[in-house]
């Protein structure tokens, strides 16, 4: 049996810090047990054949800690040296990289010369995988690219999108548990391709597409809501070519929704809509203010009606206060409380306000339980903190203009 040649690139401090912030069990078990998950991302989001690590190498701070409550309620000290036997044990090349400065341990430069080297070695790598949301590896990322090589990135956090986009492959948090707890990882590739009647991304599409449609006070711009159930869908809609039917307006005309009417440019409910005017390109009112737009673009940020986000934040705060958390059954239990209360946002745009509000300051398995309230404030300040991080400049005008969409204020 044939397979893909790889090779891993862990950057330990960026995974296992990452992880620890959104669900600090899961990341334990991650450090604890690199075997298992190791064996089961050999098969995981490879298209041609189980991948053969000839390459392992865990990049780590001996010295590096995380503040841990230990099984008695103390803080103690969980060094990141006390994992070490586990990776070595695993077949993991455990490369020391003790901080240089404050907050650098240049692990990120260690990756680059390694992957590099790997380029011009006797064996030809098929793919390389880059375990670290840290963006200053987009140049490897790049380079590896032009070597023909694929790539697949792997991190806990949201990671910029010019360093994801240039990957074959990336696995968020929510996909990377899912390996650590030896769950079935939801991938969009996973979904049928060419069929327009099966799977979850499916009956995901028909829900939203259905929700906004009976929503709807006007006519639907086609494109603007294309590039919505784009960013809720992903890969899934590139990958079977909008489930088999070719286009968007055909995706949407299969749906069969009632007295839908259909031109070039906007989709409508006869009954309830006035037709556009002839040679009309917009209707008056856009989906989301411009600033939020800018952020859909330039983050992800999932574009969602306004009444969905605080009743995301709700959905959220209603499961930390009845469960002991966990990531992966938070995201899925929540979507589906969401769908029952007809608000069909998918997993992943659940889980992207969980790492938002998480990085924001407010850990959904912090105690007490944080309200919704605080979930919905982390997570706005949270993505305007990424905005600022990579130079998105608002007006205070603007930002109150966000504030008060992702917030329904």
């Amino acid at each position: 049996m044939g397979h893909v040649r790889a090779a891993l690139y862990l950057d330990f401090d960026n995974v296992f810090g990452g992880l620890y912030r959104l669900d600090p069990e899961a990341a334990v078990q991650f450090a604890s047990d690199p075997g298992g998950w190791l064996r089961r991302m050999s098969v995981t989001a490879t298209s041609e054949a189980p991948r053969r690590w000839l390459v392992l190498r865990c990049y780590l701070n001996p010295a590096g800690w995380v503040h841990h409550t230990d099984a008695a309620g103390e803080q103690t000290r969980l060094f990141f040296s006390k994992f070490r036997p586990w990776f070595v044990r695993a077949g993991f090349d455990v490369i020391d990289c003790p901080r240089y400065s404050g907050t650098k341990n240049a692990a990120d430069i260690r990756i680059v010369v390694d992957a590099v080297d790997a380029l011009s070695a006797d064996t030809r790598y098929d793919e390389f995988v880059i375990a670290s949301g840290d963006s200053d590896m987009t140049p490897l990322l790049q380079r590896l690219r032009r070597s023909d090589r694929r790539t697949m990135i792997v991190s806990p956090a949201d990671a910029a999108e010019a360093f994801t986009s240039i990957a074959d492959h990336v696995l968020d948090s929510q996909q990377l548990l899912e390996l650590v707890q030896g769950e079935p990882v939801e991938l969009d590739e996973e979904f049928p391709v060419d069929t327009a009647q099966g799977g979850e991304a499916y009956e995901t599409f028909r829900e939203v597409v259905s929700a906004e449609y009976t929503a709807a006070t006007e006519p639907l711009n086609m494109a603007s809501l294309a590039a919505r159930v784009r960013t809720q869908l992903g890969q899934s809609i590139t990958d079977s070519n909008w489930f088999g039917f070719g286009s968007f307006a055909r995706a949407v005309a299969g749906l069969k929704l009632p007295e839908l009417r259909m031109s070039q440019l906007f989709l409508w409910d006869e009954t309830r809509h006035d037709a556009p005017e002839p040679g009309a390109t917009t209707v008056q009112g856009p989906a989301q203010p411009e600033p939020v737009e800018r952020l859909a673009a330039q983050l992800d940020l999932p574009r969602l009606p306004q009444k969905w986000w605080p009743a995301i934040y709700e959905t959220l705060a209603a499961y930390v206060e009845s469960h002991r958390f966990n990531l992966t059954q938070c995201t899925s239990w929540s979507r589906d409380r969401l769908r029952d209360q007809g608000v069909p946002v998918s997993r992943g745009a659940v889980a992207f306000v969980v790492r938002g509000s998480a990085f924001g300051g407010c850990p959904l398995f912090r105690l007490p339980p944080p309200t919704a309230a605080e979930i919905g404030a982390a997570f706005v300040d949270n993505v305007l903190s990424r905005a600022e991080s990579i130079d998105m400049t608002f007006t205070d005008e603007e930002s109150t203009t966000v504030r008060g969409w992702l917030l329904d204020k």
